[in-house]
């Protein structure tokens, strides 16, 4: 491990850099875009739910003391449908036909459903109710689900559409929520072209800008910035210049920051302070950490698996309990095949859990192995110092 920093080194070290993130600022945005959000404070229903009294089923509003001794006929006296209007009250020795969620007649304490009731011999102006109802049945009171001023929603909660429809329902159109955290994502490398580019000599497509945008999302941060250059520093500090304008609060590169030439995120790091170096994992061993014009630079390697991977050790975490995000799942499972492992480094082997619940390596260790890594739904851990595991062996493993 000489010359390699520790995983949990590095990591403990990236939280720390990002530790300035988790003090977020609040914003009012619409319902439509509250999805996911967190609440920044209670939400207070400025309406009792339901706000007036209303039916709870298709049927016959009535006084429950003109029912008691059903079967009884009542004279029908008008129609309450689930419209705006007050209707008139309900007289003695009458019914009033009543639709589902219309505002119940004052003087009417009960609602009969159509399915206990039957036309009455003499006419259609008349309803026979043919068993009794007690005071309050079927009536939906004011204020029975929260009164005025209650809290609907409390503190810290992530909104699912459950959530933004009591909202809706109290009559809100905004909800005060945190701040996403605003990431730029840089790719760096001259090989590098938009995906969908008929590719030339040496040029690849570059898959590592639209997996950190995307990865960056799934941890419910935005993605304000997204950049590629060719391995150019002042290409680079002009990108960052741009993430910097475009209110990113946190950049995230791929490649250069190996110890070969073109190594631009190193080049521009490293003069200011910026560390560059190995951590003891595979894949992903190049790491480097700094800072450009005050904004934290988060640098991974170029591989797309390692770029992947280190995004989902170092940064997600700090990004998904910012957001209110539960940590990625961990389970310790049996190997279902034997395996080796290089000494002196943490081992993260692509795997998918079989149909016996056992953990299965798919593909191999190689950082560029990107259609194995889209066929796996976990990490399977080998600690530094194992370098050989049989079958059945009990492994750490991390949900994709």
């Amino acid at each position: 491990m000489a010359g390699r920093i520790p995983v949990d080194e590095h990591a403990a070290f990236v939280r720390s850099l990002l530790a300035g993130l988790g003090a977020r600022p609040t914003e009012q945005v619409a319902l439509a875009d509250a999805l996911g959000r967190i609440t920044a404070s209670p939400v207070e229903s400025p309406i009792a739910l339901p706000p007036f009294r209303n039916s709870q089923m298709d049927g016959f509003a009535v006084r429950s003391a003109d029912v008691t001794d059903a079967p009884v006929s009542l004279p029908i006296m008008g129609e309450v449908a689930a419209a705006p209007g007050v209707p008139a009250p309900l007289q003695p020795g009458t019914a009033v036909r009543i639709m589902t969620g219309a505002p119940v007649p004052e003087g009417a304490d009960a609602v009969v459903p159509v399915e206990d009731t039957e036309p009455d011999s003499d006419g259609g102006g008349r309803i026979r109710i043919v068993r009794p109802r007690a005071a309050g049945e079927y009536v939906r009171e004011a204020g029975s689900d929260l009164g005025a001023g209650a809290d609907v929603l409390p503190a810290g909660l992530r909104l699912a559409s459950r959530h933004l429809a009591a909202a809706a329902a109290s009559g809100l159109t905004e909800l005060l929520v945190r701040e996403r955290v605003r990431v730029a994502v840089v790719s760096t490398g001259s090989e590098l072209v938009p995906p969908g580019t008929p590719l030339g000599p040496g040029e690849i497509p570059d898959a590592n800008g639209v997996a950190l945008a995307a990865a960056v999302r799934a941890a419910d941060a935005v993605v304000v910035h997204e950049g590629r250059v060719r391995d150019d520093v002042d290409r680079l500090r002009a990108e960052l210049d741009a993430a910097r304008e475009a209110g990113a609060e946190l950049v995230l590169t791929s490649g250069g920051v190996s110890k070969g030439a073109y190594e631009v995120v190193r080049e521009l790091l490293e003069p200011t302070g910026g560390w560059v170096g190995s951590v003891a994992m595979q894949p992903g061993g190049p790491q480097a950490t700094g800072a450009y014009r005050g904004l934290p630079v988060i640098g991974f390697p170029g591989n797309p698996v390692s770029a992947q991977l280190s995004f989902e050790l170092f940064v997600a975490p700090t990004l998904r309990a910012i957001a209110g995000l539960p940590p990625a799942a961990s389970e310790r499972l049996a190997l279902a095949e034997s395996l080796t492992s290089v000494p002196g480094r943490r081992q993260f082997l692509r795997g998918r859990r079989t149909d016996d619940g056992r953990a299965l390596v798919v593909g191999g260790p190689g950082s560029h192995l990107v259609a194995a890594l889209a066929a796996s739904d976990l990490l399977i851990v080998v600690p530094e110092d194992v370098t050989e595991l049989d079958a059945g062996a009990v492994v750490d493993t991390v949900e994709l």
